[in-house]
């Protein structure tokens, strides 16, 4: 009599090795009972309440193609925990002349046999029905404790034996470095893009490589230590990776980008948007059009209020100007003296700080190397079905991109020298400042924000102390000579940031150069 084997374990409190005492339990039947083992099926961490199920499904779907005659199982329960289900499926394998036996309950072929097996099945809904009860009630405990309840643990964490968060070293630097980031300036499509060239998320469960799912984190209140549960919160109720004056800013830059006026309608694009700032009442400036009488599209930048409240009287300015203006100004910043040199300073710094990204990918590896060596191990038993050798397969795969990502993250480590990057730095220094491409990159990684008074213009540079003040009255037609003063203690910018945000963007970009030199 030919037989195969279902195993299945769920995830209240089994464990994978519940299924090898199943399969050894299964086989051990079959001897006795003269049956020849043709397959297994097993699925791992899925209940019996619902056909969800996908070995189940084939198996059944196996079935009529009349390869066995028995499905063999440790329990009933590990068939179904649901009698339509089980009635249905029992009725399906009727029809191909496949029948259910128990390993562990005797249950005879005659009418008192079917008794007892409604019985046995009775007693499995009923005991899962029984224990979702327990279960929730349970959760609400654990809950109104701050502990974990299952379900995925969110990048940053780790769960303790008992069940409370913890931060996560290796992960939780990664955390603070995309929210820092984010409120430093830089686009979510930037992080997500660097992140996913340096391997950060390739092999984990973790798949933040799109905007949607990098907001997600962004979103998440928990990293501010916010414990959530349904609708139990209980604030301070986990450790917090981020502090609430990031959060904040990222919350602030998101609900700005999010309603940010006219960037459906922008057929060009306004560099400044963001860091451009109306200096009557420091209100963001956005990038706006008008078409003349002789149809000629007109681009500028004017004040929110201006344009939605008509509460501000500041003028609005020609996008081209103001851009080229602030290109300049950064030419004349980094042609005082010493300036470059104390931007390579704060980078050669910053190159010392301590890989966080290594020991995440290094313990990926460890992780998939060790279900590699759990696999092998079975199979040396000869507990392994068509399955599980795909899973191996897939694993080798992760091990393969891992030791690449690694290989990878060591060589863009290489620190550059002061020399290297004054070199780069330099590059910056006699730029066209009429040409676009040009102009983008200096206030990309050059500009903090810039506000905009009716008799003078504040740059802040992104770095410390990097604030300087230009008074218009001595600009006649195009910007040219300018003779940047030294900031004006009434003139208060309309927000601050670290020195480190310089620091971190031109990191970013040396790593891009260096990457497209040894390309």
């Amino acid at each position: 009599m030919t037989a195969v084997i279902y195993a299945r374990y769920s995830s209240d409190g089994q464990r994978e090795e519940s299924v090898e005492g199943q399969l050894r339990e299964c086989k051990e039947y079959a001897e006795r009972h003269n049956m020849t083992i043709v397959n297994t099926y097993v699925d791992r961490a899925l209940s019996a309440k619902t056909d969800d199920r996908p070995e189940f499904l084939k198996m059944i779907g196996d079935s009529g193609r009349k390869q066995f005659e028995v499905i063999l199982v440790w329990k009933l329960d590990r068939f179904a925990r649901n009698r339509i289900d089980s009635s249905t499926y029992r009725a399906i394998l009727k029809r191909n002349n496949v029948k259910v036996a128990s390993a562990t309950e005797n249950i005879s072929d005659g009418p008192e046999g079917i008794i007892l097996e409604s019985i046995l099945e009775g007693m499995a809904e009923y005991y899962s029905a029984e224990l979702s009860v327990k279960v929730k009630r349970g959760q609400k405990e654990n809950a109104l404790k701050c502990k974990a309840n299952g379900g995925g643990v969110p990048f940053g964490y780790k769960v303790n034996a008992d069940r409370y968060y913890e931060i996560d070293p290796l992960t939780a630097p990664i955390v603070l470095e995309i929210f820092t980031r984010y409120a430093d300036g830089q686009t979510v499509n930037e992080i997500s893009a660097d992140l996913n060239s340096r391997g950060v998320f390739a092999n984990t469960k973790y798949k933040y490589t799109n905007k949607a799912s990098m907001h997600n984190l962004l979103k998440n209140r928990r990293y501010i230590g916010e414990y959530r549960y349904g609708d139990i919160v209980t604030p301070n109720g986990m450790p917090a990776i981020v502090s609430e004056d990031i959060f904040t800013q990222v919350e602030k830059r998101m609900e700005k980008n999010k309603h940010k006026p006219a960037a459906k309608k922008a057929i060009v694009e306004y560099m400044l948007t963001t860091k451009l700032f109306c200096g009557n009442d420091k209100t963001m400036m956005v990038g706006t059009s008008g078409t003349s009488k002789t149809g000629k599209i007109h681009h500028y930048y004017k004040c929110g209020n201006a344009i939605y409240k008509r509460s501000c009287s500041k003028k609005a300015v020609t996008k081209y100007w103001i851009e080229r203006l602030v290109t300049e100004l950064v030419q004349k910043f980094l042609a005082e003296d010493g300036a470059i040199e104390r931007l390579a300073d704060l980078v050669v710094e910053y190159q010392k700080r301590e890989n966080t990204t290594l020991p995440f990918l290094q313990k990926q590896l460890n992780d998939v190397e060790k279900k590699i060596n759990n696999l092998l191990d079975l199979m040396e038993d000869g507990m392994v079905n068509i399955s599980a050798k795909e899973r191996l397969d897939g694993l080798e795969t992760k091990k393969q991109d891992l030791e690449i990502s690694i290989a990878k993250e060591k060589i863009e480590k290489t620190p550059l020298t002061k020399e290297q990057i004054m070199f780069w730095i330099s590059k910056f220094k006699n730029g066209d400042v009429n040409n676009i491409v040009y102009q983008k990159e200096v206030i990309d990684i050059f500009v903090n924000f810039v506000y905009l008074d009716d008799d003078k213009i504040v740059i802040g540079f992104n770095y410390k102390d990097g604030t300087k003040t230009l008074l218009l009255s001595e600009l006649e037609g195009e910007p040219s000579s300018e003779v940047l003063s030294s900031y004006l203690e009434q003139s208060t910018p309309p927000f601050t940031k670290p020195a480190i945000p310089m620091v971190c963007r031109l990191f970013t970009f040396f790593v891009i150069f260096k990457r497209q030199r040894n390309s």
